[in-house]
């Protein structure tokens, strides 16, 4: 049984560490907690991990935030992965810092990312994981605020949630989509 596990973020050094990138960050930690690196391959990093018999893909889009969907559909098509397996870990600005949210299925949210992924694949029945970064910024600097770095005092609160992240992960492809939304959406912060 393969999942697809997609982390959303724009590649370069001037987006590392930004808000728009938790996705990238949560892919990271799923795959260090494995102990298994990211290799470049067609649209995206990919990282290969087995979990309990399963494989978890996990991939972070080469493509930037807008044109993630034909990563996603790349690597569905070329590991044969229906679309009840993807989870899309993304970042979003109307959740306070931290929280975590996970969907089986949705609207885009106005997320360029999830936008790309709906149109290309022509779904919005996959999950997502939405992690909160909060919007704690002035009227008119939303895009600022979410290509920013982490403030100290955000990556204290975020550092821990990364955690959780990753076992959430690690439950969507051991229990399920709604088992696992039953367990962590009700957990709050």
């Amino acid at each position: 049984m393969k999942f697809l596990i997609v982390g959303l973020g724009n590649i370069g050094d001037e987006y590392a560490d930004t808000r728009h990138n938790i996705g990238f960050i949560a892919a990271d930690a799923l795959a260090q907690s494995f102990k298994v690196e990211f290799v470049s391959g067609r649209y995206a990093s990919v990282a290969r991990m087995s979990l309990k018999g399963r494989t978890l893909v996990t991939i972070k889009p080469t493509t930037y935030m807008n044109l993630s969907g034909k990563a996603v559909r790349y690597w569905m098509q070329k590991e044969d992965i229906p679309k009840e397996n993807i989870l899309i870990l993304v970042d979003d600005l109307a959740l306070p810092l931290g929280t975590l949210r996970l969907r089986a299925k949705g609207s885009d949210g106005g997320h360029n990312g999830l936008i790309s992924i709906i149109e290309t694949i022509e779904t919005t029945e996959f999950a997502r994981l939405r992690i909160g970064i909060g919007n704690d910024f002035a009227k008119g600097y939303q895009i600022d605020y979410v290509l920013g770095r982490w403030t100290v005092e955000e990556e204290k609160v975020l550092l821990p949630r990364i955690e959780t992240t990753v076992e959430l992960i690690k439950s969507f492809a051991l229990i399920g989509v709604e088992r696992t939304m039953n367990f962590y959406n009700t957990k709050g912060k």
